[in-house]
């Protein structure tokens, strides 16, 4: 932890941080400008991992408990999801050293672009519908496994992540975007607080410059959830949009365009 932080240097990071989540209380991919901010600000990819977790666990934290006040987030619903995404996101930073990602960085993108498409194209039901799907035992075992893999891969990389759960649910569930998010959202605060406790445990954390980003995360995620609630659909659909190709565009050009 010999990382020399300067003023200035800090108040630039907080500053991203709070534009990260306000946009990912809305439509998640926060990270997208968080771990590419650590990065270039020199950081070793090690602590850049388990500081941006720290800094994202304050924002997803305060996102989600807005959701369940306004009643668009059941955890006895989704429980099941609650459980795996647990243990997939523990597993995911356990074995993020021991595996190689040359396959999935080359098939990621275009898993994300497809999604973009579908999300473009999907049918978005009315803000006033929120109602929840029968609970089935397919049910529950959808939800245990879209929590496990979304889980592991927050555990392994992370950013983007709530756009993940975002474009899943809408396909496998049929909800409006308002519950969605806040299925999101709570998600990606169990996936960022379980890998967040194994990243400590490891050691890969800069806590002085992850609580303060932590704390501009938490401001913005406040302010991005309520901004959500109040203007539903009109506002998440287009945004969730232009993150889900910003992520592509990212990937792509990261992994193409070398």
């Amino acid at each position: 932890m010999d990382f020399l932080l300067e003023p200035s240097l800090l108040a630039a990071l907080c500053t991203v941080a709070f534009l990260a989540g306000f946009i990912d209380a809305i439509a998640g991919g926060g990270g997208l400008l968080t771990v590419p901010a650590l990065l270039t600000a020199g950081l070793p990819p090690h602590l850049v991992l388990g500081t941006n977790k720290l800094a994202a666990t304050f924002g997803s934290l305060t996102a989600s408990v807005t959701y369940y006040r306004k009643k668009l987030f059941d955890p006895y619903f989704w429980r099941h999801a609650l459980l795996t995404t647990a243990i997939g996101a523990c597993i995911g930073v356990l074995v993020v050293d021991q595996i190689s990602k040359d396959t999935l960085e080359m098939v990621l993108p275009l898993i994300i672009l497809a999604a973009a498409v579908y999300s473009l194209f999907a049918r978005v039901h009315p803000d006033d519908q929120l109602q929840l799907p029968e609970q089935t035992r397919a049910h529950r075992w959808t939800q245990r496994l879209q929590g496990l893999g979304l889980g592991f891969y927050d555990g392994i990389a992370g950013p983007g992540t709530g756009s993940f759960w975002m474009v899943s649910s809408m396909a496998l569930y049929k909800i409006n975007l308002l519950l969605t998010s806040g299925l999101a959202r709570t998600m990606n605060f169990v996936s960022n607080g379980f890998a967040l406790v194994t990243f400590a445990w490891l050691g890969h954390i800069h806590y002085q410059l992850g609580i303060a980003m932590g704390l501009c995360l938490m401001l913005g995620s406040y302010l991005g959830a309520h901004t959500a609630i109040k203007f539903g659909s009109q506002l998440i659909k287009p945004l969730f949009i232009i993150m889900v190709m910003a992520i592509a565009g990212r990937l792509l050009w990261q992994q193409w365009g070398s």
